[in-house]
């Protein structure tokens, strides 16, 4: 499948803006798989090309927050392996495993996740002691989010940067920069998949690639400027914009329950 140059700069533009908004509070994938599927790819190709330019974004953000010393290695690094084979092994079971019914629990929970994040006096700029240990953290709750990442996907940095701030309670900043780490590694599971399927359309995914990691400079530098002021709304907003357009699936059985 070829895009012309034409459309290929509109992808790059949506890639950008993406990249910018996933940088700080996830869902970038709001703005690039639209866009994708109006340039003509069918779900699966736009699926897959969005997590090949989703990955250069991840890996921007990680990088600008690894420069800021905001990423504590030694517990992070763990916790992105256990994040990748996690993430692999949601992608084997893709094929086996129903997916359907994701679709209506996950909306509930990013509803649970955004009240949270509005209503939580403690998300701010300072650290706050931990209400778990870390190899509980690393067991518990770092695989089946890593594993959800890679079986469905939508809002799982969402999940991750509740886990860090309200079970490791990490400040604004250093919840979002370990997010974007273990982002990052989760998604590479499922971008190996993605690759050896032959979906990915190299040239869109690599042009949209490099405006997402443009974007994701800009708004890491907005991260480490305005903290949780910012990251609170941002946050909140997208977690809501996520749960609203999984519901929007004339599929999904949390329609039938809810009378839509």
């Amino acid at each position: 499948m070829e895009f012309s140059p034409e459309i290929l700069a509109l992808l790059a533009l949506a890639a950008f803006c993406a990249g910018l908004i996933d940088a700080i509070a996830g869902g970038g994938g709001l703005l690039t798989v639209p866009a994708l599927l109006l340039a003509g790819a069918d779900p699966v190709t736009a699926v897959a090309t969005n997590k090949l330019q989703g990955s250069f974004g991840t890996a921007s953000a990680t990088l600008a927050f690894a420069r800021a010393k905001q990423i504590d290695w030694r517990n992070a690094a763990p916790l992105a392996a256990i994040a990748v084979l996690s993430s692999v092994l949601g992608g084997l079971a893709v094929a086996t495993l129903p997916s359907r019914w994701l679709g209506a629990v996950v909306p509930l929970l990013l509803v649970a996740v955004a009240l949270w994040f509005a209503l939580s006096p403690r998300f701010g700029q300072s650290d706050r002691p931990a209400r778990i240990s870390m190899p509980v953290f690393a067991l518990a709750v770092v695989p089946p989010i890593a594993f959800y990442d890679g079986f469905f996907g939508p809002g799982a940095g969402s999940f991750y940067m509740l886990g860090f701030a309200a079970l490791m309670g990490l400040s604004g900043v250093r919840a979002v920069a370990q997010t974007k780490l273990l982002n990052l590694a989760s998604n590479g599971g499922a971008l190996v998949f993605f690759a050896l399927s032959g979906h990915i359309v190299w040239a869109a995914g690599l042009a949209m690639g490099i405006a997402a990691f443009a974007g994701a400079q800009v708004g890491s530098r907005l991260v480490l400027k305005h903290g949780a002021t910012l990251i609170r709304p941002l946050i909140v907003i997208v977690c809501l914009a996520v749960a609203a357009r999984l519901v929007s699936d004339p599929a999904n059985p949390l329609r039938a329950l809810l009378g839509i």
